[in-house]
């Protein structure tokens, strides 16, 4: 089960941590572990660290309305988005 980081920006930090959406959309697909992390110096940086049962689920339910919704609820900025896989 690789491992996945990713980093983006937000609008809102605040409401980004709060949000419910990253399980609602990952948890069925099985991801687990996940893991927020904020920028101390620039609060539209943030990061996720998630463990992905299957990396070609994942890139797909990314690739998903679905995805796009979530994105656009929690404020995460699309074109700023990287995902880093455990090599």
């Amino acid at each position: 089960m690789p491992t996945i980081v990713t980093h983006h920006k937000v609008k809102d930090q605040k409401h980004w941590l709060a949000s419910p959406k990253r399980k609602e959309l990952f948890g069925p697909i099985g991801v687990t572990n996940i893991r927020t992390f904020i920028n101390p110096q620039d609060p539209t940086s943030v990061g996720l660290i998630m463990d992905i049962p299957d990396l070609e689920t994942f890139t797909a339910t990314m690739q998903s309305k679905a995805a796009a919704d979530a994105m656009d609820y929690d404020g995460v900025l699309p074109e700023t988005v990287v995902v880093l896989v455990e090599a």
